[in-house]
C-alpha cells in the first residue's frame, strides 16, 4: 500500500451526523494520529462513513484540515456473506466507467480481489487513466 494515497474513514466507522463534534474530532484525528505516528503521513481527504455527512460533520472534518470526497459510483460489494457474480459485477462496474469517476470499491470483497485486475486493464484499453485525488486537483 502506498501510504502517500491514505485517506481517512474514521476510527470506528460510525455515522458521522449522530456524533458530537467532539466525536466527530475524536474518531477522525484518533486515526490521524496513529497515521503520523506510524508513517509520519498527514492524511488530507476524508470520505464519511456510509456516505453520511452533515453541515456539522463537514464544518467539523474541513476544520481539521480535511477535503470530503465522495464516490461517482459504488455497488453493493461490502457484505462478505453476499458477493456478487464475478461477471455480473464487471459487467456493472465497466458499463458505468466515466471521465472523472471516483470509485468506491471494497477490499473485503472477494469478488473485487478477483476482479480488480481485468477491470483496470480494460478500463484503461478503452483509454481511461487513473489518477490520485491530488492530481485532480492539480
Amino acid at each position: 500500500m502506498d501510504i502517500k494515497k491514505l485517506g481517512n474513514h474514521t476510527v470506528n466507522h460510525k455515522s458521522m451526523p449522530d456524533l458530537s463534534e467532539e466525536e466527530i474530532r475524536k474518531e477522525v484525528m484518533d486515526l490521524h494520529q496513529t497515521i503520523y505516528q506510524q508513517f509520519q503521513y498527514e492524511m488530507k481527504y476524508i470520505r464519511p462513513p456510509k456516505g453520511e455527512f452533515s453541515e456539522k460533520s463537514l464544518a467539523v472534518t474541513n476544520s481539521l484540515g480535511y477535503k470530503t470526497v465522495m464516490w461517482s459510483f459504488a455497488y453493493e460489494d461490502w457484505n462478505e456473506d453476499k458477493q456478487p457474480d464475478e461477471t455480473k459485477a464487471k459487467e456493472k462496474i465497466l458499463n458505468n466507467l466515466h471521465n472523472g469517476e471516483i470509485m468506491l470499491l471494497h477490499g473485503n470483497s472477494k469478488t473485487n480481489t478477483n476482479i480488480l485486475d481485468s477491470i483496470i486493464k480494460e478500463a484503461k484499453n478503452m483509454g481511461y487513466e487513473f489518477k490520485s485525488l491530488d492530481e485532480f486537483e492539480n
